[in-house]
């Protein structure tokens, strides 16, 4: 009985299994989303810092990663309450 169960089971596990990697390779890509926005900003603010930049092209270009970083965040604040509500 219990073979026939583990049969039934198994393509259920499967799917659970590689909905799981999945989900693990879509938080990697975002946290290294996150920090590579994070090297430009540092980047950025270290050009300004040694006058490679004016201050017009630094808070347009600052503004811009920023809100990518927000739609980032976003994002994952939305997949968090998806997961909440499933």
């Amino acid at each position: 009985m219990f073979i026939i169960d583990d049969l039934l089971a198994a393509p259920m596990r499967s799917l659970i299994f590689v909905l799981k990697k999945v989900n693990q390779a879509v938080n990697t890509e975002r946290e290294a989303q996150e920090r590579s926005l994070m090297a430009e900003l540092t980047a950025l603010h270290r050009a300004l810092d040694r006058n490679e930049i004016t201050e017009a092209a630094f808070d347009e270009r600052e503004q811009i990663l920023l809100g990518r970083l927000d739609r980032l965040h976003a994002e994952d604040e939305s997949d968090d309450g998806a997961d909440d509500r499933s």
